[in-house]
């Protein structure tokens, strides 16, 4: 059952932890108090207040996985790799065909007059400013994917689609071009390239975390709900969903959260490992990885002891400002025309390409679709609990429209702006000059080494370092707030001994896969947990409408 609120009975009745709506909304009429399954108390010094189920099956299992991952890396990691080739290679069809599903959600959402409805309340204003908010959402979207594969993504499709097709025994294609490939036609390979790079970082992955988000903002902001992932099935588990079938949910967003967040941290220390090896000759081992993974923990702390306000936007802003000037020093230095013309080409050749990038059947680029196309919507499913939540909570005030509109497009746009600046100066630097260094580089190391060909080299280098240990402490300090108010019962404002638990966990389990098998770990990690969430997630799209339909508006 529903109940109308107004902006007097709203103060009057403002659940623990969530702000009340502020103006006309629906409050979902439940006896559940945020927070009631939870132990609270004080052990050993330290204030604790902790769903006791979520919590604790969480921590033992994930603590589980460390030591078991630790103790027996040789043993672990030819399962990990199975069970990413597995995943990718029989269930790709699944992954990209949820990944349109809510693409199409969104877009459906923004032109239908449920985009009218506010976060938060008729009258709600937005929290944050415009630019806050923006570098918020970049920050803990994709920061630290976009310095690792900005260069190396562009490269290998270009590369791969230059190469052409070729055959195996088995009489299936072993290239990992995408869709047919450009056989030796370099300005068809990079329009190819660049196409299947946007299609990896564009609308797709965006609409992911905005689906999540919107849910979220819209069961907590304005029905009154736990910011828990549970809270978005109560339309159709009602009262249930504060039982086990709730506590399953919740569960599984901690476990995916983790291992997403895990993946990206593993790739961010590689880069700045290489790049430190690169640039002053630090031995580029796991002994170097495992130290920076350290110290950037004990740094993240800091940060998420200051909660949102403070640490995660004075970073995420920080951060903005430096990769805004590393971008434009790479326009203005770079092949400043080429940039700028291939944005609008390679926009144009993202759309030409984006049904056939987007069909889940009757293709033959197995290698591009499985080991590209699939992992990444796994990956980023696996992040969208925890990106999802972040955005929701910086969200309240502006309109579903206005939310989905921004969430969409604007990083969206970013990242065809980016990866055609660093991307396009990589293959530029192929095709125009001849230079090879870049291609033939290993993945972590591109982007210093496509630098080395620019002025200044030694501080742009430096610079991109910052960057991903930067992004690499927001996306830390973030996930820990995430996962805390999941385990919190919904609660955003639980102890801060408790973030320090998450942050501390998930710097381990970055290490712990890492010295388990490397990236290939990460990766497998990051499948298997985004595999059930995304069954939750297409399960969620039905009770975002449903949520919505009952909501006023302007």
């Amino acid at each position: 059952m529903e109940k109308q609120a107004n902006s007097l009975q709203g103060e009057a009745s403002t659940p623990e932890g969530v702000p009340s709506p502020d103006g006309p909304a629906n409050l979902i009429d439940t006896d559940y108090v945020i927070g009631q399954d939870n132990f609270s108390g004080n052990r050993l010094g330290m204030a604790v207040d902790l769903h006791g189920k979520v919590f604790s099956i969480s921590a033992l299992v994930v603590v589980f996985f460390v030591i078991l991952t630790l103790a027996l890396p040789t043993q672990v990691e030819p399962i990990f790799d199975g069970m990413r080739v597995w995943l990718t290679t029989n269930l790709d069809w699944f992954f990209i065909s949820a990944a349109n599903v809510f693409v199409l959600l969104c877009l459906g959402l923004i032109v239908s007059p449920l985009g009218k409805v506010r976060i938060g309340g008729m009258h709600a204003k937005p929290d944050f400013s415009y630019a806050g908010w923006f570098a918020m959402l970049f920050a803990a979207g994709m920061g630290i994917g976009l310095m690792f594969y900005g260069v190396s993504e562009p490269m290998s499709h270009f590369a791969s689609s230059f190469g052409g097709t070729t055959l195996g025994d088995n009489g299936l294609r072993s290239d990992w071009a995408p869709l047919g490939g450009a056989g030796d036609d370099a300005q068809t390979a990079t329009a190819l390239g660049m196409a299947a790079t946007i299609f990896h970082w564009g609308l797709h992955p965006w609409a992911i975390y905005a689906v999540v988000a919107l849910a979220l903002a819209i069961f907590s902001y304005n029905k009154g709900l736990p910011l828990t992932m549970r809270s978005i099935f109560y339309p159709i588990l009602g009262e249930r969903v504060w039982g086990w079938p709730g506590h399953v949910i919740d569960i599984l967003a901690v476990f995916a959260t983790l291992f997403g967040l895990a993946t990206s941290l593993g790739f961010g220390a590689t880069q700045a490992t290489a790049g430190l090896g690169y640039l002053f000759d630090i031995p580029d081992n796991n002994v170097t990885m495992v130290l920076l993974i350290t110290g950037i923990t004990l740094i993240a702390l800091i940060s998420v002891v200051s909660g949102v306000d403070k640490g995660v936007q004075r970073l995420s802003q920080l951060n903005m400002g430096l990769a805004f000037l590393l971008l434009l020093f790479v326009i203005f230095v770079g092949p400043t025309l080429m940039i700028l013309t291939g944005f609008f080409e390679n926009l144009a050749s993202y759309v030409t390409h984006l049904p056939a990038l987007a069909n889940p059947f009757g293709r033959e680029d197995d290698n591009f679709r499985q080991g590209w196309t699939a992992f990444y919507w796994a990956w980023w499913i696996s992040w969208s609990p925890f990106v999802g939540m972040f955005i929701a909570r910086v969200s309240r005030g502006r309109s579903v429209r206005e939310f989905l509109v921004a969430v969409l497009l604007v990083p969206s746009i970013i990242s065809v702006l980016w990866m055609t600046a660093f991307g396009g100066t990589a293959i530029h630097q192929f095709v125009g000059d001849g230079f090879e260094g870049v291609k033939n580089a290993a993945l972590e190391l591109q982007l210093f080494v496509m630098l080395g060909q620019l002025p200044l080299s030694a501080i742009t280098s430096f610079v991109g370092i910052v960057l991903v240990i930067v992004f690499f402490i927001t996306s830390s300090d973030s996930g820990s707030l995430v996962i805390d108010t999941i385990t919190a019962g919904g609660k955003v404002n639980a102890p801060k001994t408790q973030r320090v638990f998450w942050a501390i966990i998930e710097g381990v389990i970055a290490i712990a896969l890492l010295l388990g098998g490397g990236l290939t770990s990460l990766q497998a990690m990051a499948v298997s947990t985004g595999l059930p969430f995304t069954v939750i997630l297409l399960v969620g799209c039905y009770a975002i409408v449903k949520g919505l339909m009952s909501e006023p508006r302007a």
